[in-house]
């Protein structure tokens, strides 16, 4: 009679929750799949063109105002800003004068700020960027641009910072 050789069985570990068998070395072997960014196109030679005009228009317009405001602040004969020491203005003519002036001051600087923002968009033609949305990256549309042609945002994105206000 033969003997049977009975081999013990080895006992094996027991399994850990079963998830998928991915090394280590696949996960850093694999490419990464593209992403695919959407390009945007921006608006043609003719175009921006077209809006360079707009915004060299508006420019020279703010100059314009800008040199009669100073006319306005000037003293005519003097060259100087003119001054609250008149010597035939009551106290009450002083302080209107000084409330003109003031005025004049404030539509001086916002004109200035605009003609900054007028600047800005040339420079952002010249480099490229001009009609794209800061924010999102979104081709601003040509209605908005002729209305405001400085304007770096989107009506959404717009209208978004105007909410978190």
């Amino acid at each position: 009679m033969a003997k049977k050789v009975i081999k013990k069985a080895k006992s094996k570990p027991a399994k850990k929750a079963s998830r998928p068998k991915t090394s280590v070395a696949k996960m850093k072997s694999a490419p990464a799949k593209p992403v695919k960014k959407k390009l945007v196109k921006g608006f043609n030679a003719k175009e921006l063109t077209y809006f360079k005009g707009i915004i060299t228009d508006k420019r020279r317009e703010i100059l314009e105002e800008l040199a009669i405001l100073k006319e306005s602040m000037m003293d005519v004969t003097t060259g100087e800003y003119a001054s609250e020491n008149s010597t035939y203005s009551t106290h009450m003519e002083q302080g209107t004068d000084a409330m003109e002036r003031e005025k004049t001051f404030l539509f001086a600087s916002r004109e200035g700020k605009f003609l900054n923002y007028l600047d800005d968009a040339l420079k952002r033609i010249d480099k490229g960027t001009y009609g794209f949305c800061i924010n999102c990256g979104k081709l601003i549309p040509k209605a908005r641009l002729e209305a405001v042609p400085h304007a770096q945002l989107c009506i959404e994105c717009k209208n978004l910072k105007k909410g978190s206000m």
